[in-house]
């Protein structure tokens, strides 16, 4: 494939044609209201379109719609073999559309076109075939029973699943979630943020062609206060998915006790502990690792590593090398291949990143690279790539999740000092050991209270190892065998003989 330049992303950009519908029952439709929000691009303050605002009455005509197409049988009742079938079609559709989904991502949130194109489409692509091919290998139980009973262990769809996906990784987590949940044999409603809608509402026609019938994924761009309300409120929701913040994970569980105890699993927010330690194995390997761990995608990163401990023996010597590390993440031009760091979603979540860094300030945190609004000239969101020293565990920068390229470098003594930092945050979602001393690695992991251990490495793993929390960061798992577990009901047969 020939590469592609910024002038080519650019001239892309001007002739894509943006579809902002909702997708209901296999077909682009307004709101029942006529409402529209503008989709504005971080990359430059552009308008990009009108995007259906669906509220109540859209979530009513698309859960309806679901619930009759899961009970006809057309897809929940279809052999594994042929879901599997389909799954792989729907992922390979990503892939021939690679470079349309991510130029949508690019200039709908911000990131660097390269790692659209090089990360999240291929990502959003494997999550799909990844739980297809798995959907014919999984087999169901047969207890132990006495000679004259049988007693089968099932696993069925839940029936109606809603999906609200974040703006971060918007065609990435909704795929976390589509990939097991339609291979399963249920319908979705997908629900992506209103700051990037654009890949979801693509991705639905996609789906239809790969052999998806009508009516088994539905997509609804909106506010989380309207048709995300009302999802979470509806009755004849069976299970309702999410990826984004502790508040509105919180809120959702109440949405849940308030209707018909919905199935709600949730993965939210993070503040997630870089630990290293001074016989880390290779300290230029932890500094540039720790500079990508905050700067990856506008430290947009529910795993980011924003708190950096460090053992207190080696910090003049290893801070220096985060500082250098982190020059080779400079804010530029999303549309330009060589671009590492992009936008900020918007201007609010500019805003927001801008005032936890003046909160670092206030606390008396020693600001050592980044800390400004840059391009300012562009009409895009852009923030420098930020490190404060001396942090206390106790501020807010070192407490709060700020989903922006701000970290917190916090000193320690002991591994035990080093544990009871990292584990002293409402958190829970990620943390990353360094050491060559294969037992304080072992030790260490199994002290930190969090969902995903990294040693040596920061943001291990693949489809293969489940993704989630502890503590207010969440509960279930995406990906991995551990994902269908939110998908499926159990029911045991007991039949006599």
């Amino acid at each position: 494939m020939t590469t592609l330049t910024r002038a080519d992303w650019e001239q892309r950009a001007r002739d894509l044609k943006i579809e902002g519908r909702a997708y209901i029952n296999g077909e682009y439709t307004d709101a029942v209201s006529g409402e529209t929000f503008e989709c504005i691009s971080p990359v430059d303050g552009r308008l990009l379109g009108k995007i259906a605002s669906c509220d109540a009455a859209d979530a009513q005509r698309a859960v309806d719609n679901a619930r009759a197409t899961f009970n006809s049988g057309v897809w929940s009742r279809l052999a594994p073999a042929k879901r599997k079938a389909v799954m792989i079609r729907f992922a390979g559709l990503l892939k021939q559309n690679a470079q349309e989904l991510a130029l949508l991502e690019t200039l709908d949130m911000g990131k660097p076109i390269s790692d659209s194109l090089g990360i999240d489409v291929p990502g959003a692509a494997q999550a799909l075939s990844w739980s297809g091919e798995a959907i014919d290998k999984i087999y169901d139980e047969v207890a132990a029973t006495p000679h004259d009973q049988l007693g089968l262990v099932t696993r069925e769809p839940v029936g109606v699943v809603g999906a609200i996906v974040p703006w971060n990784f918007p065609l990435m987590m909704a795929c976390w979630k589509l990939g097991p949940a339609l291979s399963t044999g249920n319908s979705v409603i997908l629900k992506p943020s209103e700051k990037s809608p654009l890949t979801a509402i693509r991705i639905a026609a996609l789906a239809v062609e790969a052999g998806i019938p009508k009516g088994v994924l539905n997509v609804l761009p909106g506010y989380g206060h309207t048709v995300g309300k009302a999802l979470a409120l509806h009755m004849d929701v069976d299970t309702l998915v999410f990826t984004g913040s502790t508040k509105i994970a919180k809120q959702l569980m109440i949405y849940s006790g308030e209707s018909n105890m919905k199935r709600v699993w949730l993965e939210a927010g993070g503040k997630s502990p870089n630990i290293v330690f001074a016989d880390a194995p290779d300290l230029q390997a932890a500094a540039e690792s720790a500079a990508g761990a905050i700067a990856f995608n506008q430290g947009e990163v529910c795993t980011a590593g924003s708190r950096l401990l460090v053992e207190r023996s080696i910090k003049d010597t290893f801070l220096p090398l985060v500082i250098e590390a982190l020059k080779t993440w400079k804010p530029g031009n999303p549309l330009d291949p060589s671009t590492t760091v992009g936008a900020l979603v918007d201007t609010q979540q500019m805003n927001t990143v801008l005032s936890y860094i003046e909160s670092g300030h206030t606390d008396g945190a020693k600001l050592v690279a980044g800390g400004k609004r840059i391009l300012e000239e562009t009409g895009g969101t852009y923030v420098e790539p930020t490190i404060f020293d001396g942090v206390s565990n106790a501020m807010k920068i070192a407490q709060e999740e700020i989903f922006g390229p701000v970290l917190s470098v916090i000193t320690f003594d002991t591994a035990e000092e080093a544990v009871q930092i990292a584990n002293d945050t409402p958190y829970g979602l990620a943390a990353a050991v360094w050491t060559r001393d294969i037992s304080k690695a072992h030790l260490t992991a199994k002290a930190l209270r969090a969902g995903s251990v990294w040693v040596n490495q920061y943001d291990g793993g693949d489809m293969t190892a489940p993704f989630g929390g502890f503590k207010q960061s969440g509960n279930g798992r995406d990906k991995s065998l551990h994902a269908f577990d939110k998908y499926t009901e159990l029911k045991a047969t007991w039949i006599k003989l």
